[in-house]
C-alpha cells in the first residue's frame, strides 16, 4: 500500500510542497515529482515515520556562540602526533547516527587554509555539541569506526569538515542536522550541561579503508547560508522539520475579543483544539445540531461559525487569494458604494434619445416610420395595421435615433403604454383629414402621464400626418390641440407641431431636426462603462433560434457573452441582432437588438439587468419562479369566506356554458392583446374562459390539452407543428388561426353564440275560417275556407277562438274535397283536422304557422 504526498502531509500538519521538498531531498520520491498527488511507498513512509519519531523529543536551547580558540589545544595535540610520525591512540566509541568527525588530514589541511586566511576574520559558526562519552576506553571491536584521541571525555569535539560519512543502515533515521562543510576553523563548544546523564549511544557502522564521498544531506531554509548561526540542540536530538504556513487555526486576542484565523476546508480534528475542546465533543455538540460529523470530515463554513460564537469566538476564515490584493478590491468596492454619484457622473456620456410613435389606427404611422427609415414594414402587416411593436434606429446629419412603432388598433393599449414608457419623445400622429381619433386620444393621454413623472425628460411632438389627401384641414387639428390643452406654438402653446406627408416624404426632414432640438433640450446621457440595464419591448419564441426578446439597453453595455436575468426568465447572450439582422458584439445606451439565448419568452415591459454569471441568473431566475409560485400558492389556499349566496352563484356558474379557449400567439405583446380582447367580449349566457396562453407553435400538447379539458385552440399570426392536423382530427379538436385581431374576435363571439340552444322562430304562413264541421269516423272534420296565405299539411298550427287559443298542434289531415292535398292556397275550400282534436266551433280561425331555428345572440 502506498500513501499520497498530500496525505502525509497532512497528518503531520504541514504544507503539501514543503512535505514534497522534504521527501526529494531524503530521497524518497523520484526528483522529478511535481504533484502533491504522488504516491510514497510504505517502506518509505515507514523510514520518514521513524524520521519524525526521532525528532519529537529533540529540544532546542538557546544557541551558543563558539571561538575559535577553544579548539586549538586539540588540534595542536594532533598535529604534533601527525608531525612526529607516532601514530595517535586509537579507542573505539559508539555515537549518535549522523555525528561527524574530523580526521588529523582536515586538521592539517585546515590549517593551511587558515594561514593563507589570515587576515580574514573567520566567522562563528554555531554547531550542536557532541554526545560525551563513556569514560573508560574499550579496546577494539570489529565493526565500529576509529577515532582520533579526544583530550577529555565531557567535551568531545566536533569538527566541521568530514571527508567521509558512513551510509546510514536501512533501520537507522535518516541524519538531516548534519552542518554542511565550512572553510573557517570550527571550535568546539563544550556542552551547557557538566555532568549529562551517561546513555547509551546507537552503534555506528564500520568505515571502509577508502575515503567514501558523504551522500547529500537534505536542506532545509534554516540551513540556506553557511554564516547563519545553527541552534544548538541537546545530544541526540534533532531539529524541527522546516515547514512554512500551515492550515493549523491561529487564535488571536484582542482586548476581550478572541479571533480565530483559519484557511478552508474547516477539518474537526483541527478546528476542535482551537476551540479548546477534544474532536469527540465538538463531533458530540455537532450531533446536536443534526450534523454527523467524522474526525476528518470538512464543517460548513456557516456552521464553524455557530460553533465558534457559541464558544465565545469569532472566526475568520481566509480564502483564497492575495490579501493585498483583496484588500485593494475592497476598498476600491467601498469607495465606490460611498460615492456611487459621483463615479456615475463621471462616465456619463451623450446617448441617441427613444423615440416613440403613437397615434390612432390607419393615421399612417407605419408609413411616415417607413419614410425615415425608407422600408416597407406596412405592407408585411396582416390587414396593413401594426399589430407588433417594432424598433429601429437610423442616424441623421451624423445622430443616431431610435424609433418605436406601436399599433393603433384599440386592443393594443397595453403595447402602447408599454412603448411610452421607455421613451425620451413621443411624436403623437394624427391625420390631417380625420383629426383626433378614440386612440389617438387614448395614446395622448398615456404620453401626458409619462410626461408627468417625468416632465425633464419627456417631450411630445404632433405630426400631422396625410397633408397631401383632399380634405385635409391643419387648422382643424390644431383647433383640436387647442381644445386638448396641447396647444401648438404657433397659436402660443409649448407643443410642437410639424405637418407632413409620409406619402410624398414632405416635412420629414423638419420633423426629425425638431427631434434632435428637443433631444438636446433634454440633456440626454448615460453611463456606458456600468453593468448593462434596460427594458423589454418585445418577446417571441422562434422555430429556429428559440425564445428571442427585443430589448433596449437603457445604462451601460450589453456584450456578447454577458449572463441577464428577467423575472424568472435569464439569458446567456448567445448572439444580438440589429433592425436590420445585422450581428452586434455589444450594444450600448439607447441601442435596440434582439437577443438570442432566453432560457424562455420574458414578459414584455419587465426590465433586466445583466449579472455576474449564468449561474447566478439561473439560480435568482429560480428564486423569482419559486417566489411566483409561493405567492400563487398562498393566495389559492387562503381561507375564503362562503355565504349562501356565492355557494348558488357558485352552482350557477358550473352549469352555465362556458367557451374554453387555449390561446397561441406569435410574441408576447400580441398574447397580451388577444387576451384583452377575449376578456372584453361580457355575456350573462355563455362565459368565456382562457385555459392557456403562449407564444410559439401551436403544439400537440394544446391538441391533447383542449381535447382533455373540450377546449378550442386559437392561432394568432403562429402556425401548427407539424402533425398537429391529424392529431387533432382524431380527437375532435377545433383549431382556428388568425392573422387580424378584429376578425379573431369576431368569430369568438360567433363560437361563444354555437353554444346556445337557437332560438324559435313563428313564421305565419297563412289562415283558415272553419264554415262547417262534419263527423268522420270517431271524430269531426272541420270544413274551412283559406283566407290568407296558405295551409300546408304536417305544419304547426294553432286554434284560435275570439282571443283564446283554444290548441295548439299540427294539420295532420288536409283534404281537398274527398282527395288528399298538401298545400291549399287563399280563396280555397279544405277539410282540416288537427291530430285528435274534435272540439271545432263554426267561426273558429285556424293558423298555420312555420317554426324557424336561428342562431341566439349574446
Amino acid at each position: 500500500m502506498s500513501i499520497r504526498i498530500h496525505e502525509l502531509a497532512k497528518r503531520h500538519n504541514m504544507e503539501g510542497k514543503d512535505m514534497l521538498t522534504l521527501l526529494k531531498e531524503l530521497n524518497f520520491v523520484a526528483a522529478d515529482t511535481k504533484s502533491v498527488s504522488s504516491t510514497v511507498s510504505k517502506i518509505y513512509e515507514e523510514e520518514f515515520e521513524k524520521y519524525i519519531a526521532a525528532k519529537k523529543p529533540a529540544s532546542a536551547p538557546a544557541p551558543v556562540a563558539e571561538t575559535p580558540a577553544a579548539a586549538a589545544p586539540v588540534e595542536s595535540a594532533v598535529a604534533d602526533q601527525v608531525s612526529s610520525g607516532v601514530a595517535p591512540a586509537v579507542f573505539t566509541t559508539k555515537q549518535p547516527a549522523g555525528i561527524m568527525v574530523k580526521s588529523a588530514q582536515d586538521i592539517v589541511r585546515e590549517k593551511e587554509e587558515a594561514a593563507a586566511k589570515q587576515n580574514k576574520p573567520a566567522p562563528s559558526v554555531m554547531v550542536p555539541p557532541v554526545r560525551p562519552a563513556s569514560p573508560p576506553p574499550r579496546p577494539p571491536m570489529p565493526g565500529p569506526t576509529s577515532f582520533a584521541p579526544r583530550p577529555a571525555p565531557t567535551s568531545p569535539p566536533f569538527v566541521s569538515a568530514p571527508i567521509s560519512a558512513p551510509k546510514p543502515a536501512p533501520s537507522a533515521p535518516a541524519a538531516v542536522s548534519a552542518p554542511r562543510p565550512v572553510s573557517p576553523p570550527a571550535a568546539v563548544v563544550p556542552p551547557r550541561s557538566s555532568a549529562p546523564s551517561p546513555i547509551a549511544p546507537p552503534p555506528i557502522p564500520a568505515r571502509s579503508a577508502s575515503p567514501v564521498t558523504p551522500p547529500p544531506f537534505p536542506s532545509s531554509p534554516a540551513f540556506a547560508s553557511a554564516p547563519k548561526p545553527l541552534p544548538v540542540s541537546a545530544p541526540g536530538a534533532v531539529p524541527a522539520i522546516p515547514s512554512s504556513a500551515t492550515n493549523a487555526p491561529i487564535v488571536t486576542v484582542q482586548g476581550d475579543v478572541k479571533t480565530i484565523h483559519l484557511k478552508p476546508p474547516i477539518i474537526v480534528r483541527d478546528f476542535a483544539p482551537a476551540l479548546g475542546l477534544k474532536p469527540f465533543k465538538l463531533i458530540s455538540e455537532l450531533m446536536e445540531m443534526g450534523i454527523f460529523a467524522s474526525m476528518n470530515q470538512n464543517i460548513d463554513e456557516t456552521v464553524a461559525v455557530k460553533v465558534a460564537e457559541k464558544h465565545g469566538f469569532l472566526l475568520e476564515i481566509k480564502h483564497r487569494g492575495d490579501a493585498s490584493t483583496q484588500q485593494a478590491a475592497k476598498e476600491k468596492q467601498a469607495k465606490a458604494k460611498a460615492n456611487p454619484d459621483e463615479e456615475e457622473v463621471k462616465n456619463l456620456v451623450s446617448r441617441p434619445p427613444v423615440i416613440c410613435i403613437l397615434g390612432h389606427v390607419d393615421h399612417g404611422k407605419t408609413s411616415l416610420l417607413d419614410t425615415i427609415r425608407k422600408a416597407n414594414v406596412a405592407s408585411g402587416e396582416a390587414g396593413g395595421i401594426t399589430q407588433h411593436i417594432g424598433a429601429y434606429q437610423i442616424e441623421f446629419k451624423g445622430k443616431k435615433l431610435t424609433f418605436l412603432d406601436t399599433p393603433g388598433h384599440a386592443a393594443f393599449t397595453k403595447m402602447r403604454s408599454r412603448g411610452a414608457s421607455v421613451t425620451d419623445v413621443a411624436i403623437l400622429v394624427v391625420a390631417a383629414d380625420d383629426g383626433f381619433m378614440p386612440q389617438t386620444d387614448e395614446a395622448l393621454k398615456i404620453a401626458l402621464g409619462v410626461k408627468e413623472q417625468q416632465p425633464e425628460k419627456f417631450a411630445l411632438i404632433v405630426a400631422v400626418n396625410k397633408m397631401d389627401v383632399k380634405g385635409a384641414n391643419l387648422d382643424q387639428v390644431k383647433n383640436q390641440m387647442q381644445q386638448r390643452n396641447i396647444a401648438p406654438e404657433d397659436w402660443g402653446g409649448e407643443t410642437v407641431t410639424v405637418p407632413v406627408s409620409a406619402i410624398k416624404g414632405t416635412g420629414i426632414d423638419e420633423l426629425l431636426e425638431m427631434i434632435i432640438l428637443q433631444s438636446e433640450v433634454l440633456e440626454l446621457k448615460a453611463n456606458p462603462k456600468a453593468e448593462a440595464s434596460g427594458a423589454i419591448i418585445e418577446s417571441q419564441i422562434d422555430v429556429g433560434r428559440g425564445p428571442l426578446a427585443t430589448v433596449i439597453v437603457q445604462r451601460g453595455t450589453l456584450r456578447v457573452g454577458d449572463a441577464i436575468v428577467c423575472g424568472a426568465q435569464w439569458a446567456r447572450v448567445r448572439a444580438m441582432f440589429d433592425d436590420q439582422g445585422k450581428n452586434l458584439k455589444e450594444a450600448p445606451p439607447a441601442t435596440p437588438v434582439r437577443v438570442i439565448g432566453w432560457s424562455g419568452a420574458p414578459d414584455s415591459g419587465a426590465s433586466f439587468k445583466v449579472v455576474k454569471n449564468a449561474r447566478d441568473a439561473e439560480k435568482m431566475a429560480e428564486e423569482e419562479e419559486h417566489r411566483l409560485k409561493k405567492i400563487t400558492t398562498t393566495s389559492d389556499a387562503a381561507p375564503k369566506q362562503i355565504s349562501v349566496e356565492s355557494l348558488f352563484a357558485n352552482i350557477a356558474a358550473t352549469q352555465q356554458k362556458t367557451l374554453k379557449v387555449i390561446l397561441k400567439t406569435d410574441v408576447f405583446g400580441s398574447s397580451e392583446a388577444v387576451r384583452h380582447v377575449l376578456e372584453g367580449i361580457k355575456s350573462t349566457k355563455v362565459s368565456l374562459e382562457v385555459v392557456s396562453s403562449d407564444v410559439g407553435l401551436v403544439s400537440k400538447n394544446d391538441v391533447l390539452m383542449a381535447g382533455t379539458g373540450g377546449a378550442i385552440v386559437i392561432g394568432f399570426n403562429t402556425k401548427l407543428e407539424n402533425g398537429v392536423t391529424p392529431l387533432a382530427k382524431h380527437h375532435n379538436v377545433r383549431i382556428e388561426t388568425f392573422g387580424i385581431i378584429y376578425e379573431l374576435a369576431d368569430k369568438v363571439k360567433e363560437m361563444m353564440a354555437d353554444l346556445l340552444d337557437p332560438d324559435l322562430k313563428e313564421i305565419k304562413l297563412g289562415a283558415a275560417e272553419i264554415r262547417a264541421t262534419f263527423p268522420q269516423g270517431k271524430g269531426f272534420v272541420a270544413g274551412c275556407l283559406v283566407t290568407e296565405g296558405k295551409i300546408t299539411r304536417n305544419n304547426s298550427a294553432r286554434l284560435r277562438r275570439g282571443k283564446e287559443i283554444v290548441y295548439e298542434g299540427k294539420i295532420s289531415t288536409l283534404k281537398r274535397f274527398k282527395d288528399d292535398a298538401n298545400e291549399v292556397r287563399a280563396g280555397l275550400e279544405c277539410g282540416i283536422k288537427l291530430d285528435d282534436f274534435n272540439g271545432y266551433q263554426t267561426g273558429d280561425i285556424i293558423e298555420c304557422l312555420e317554426i324557424q331555428k336561428v342562431r341566439a345572440s349574446l
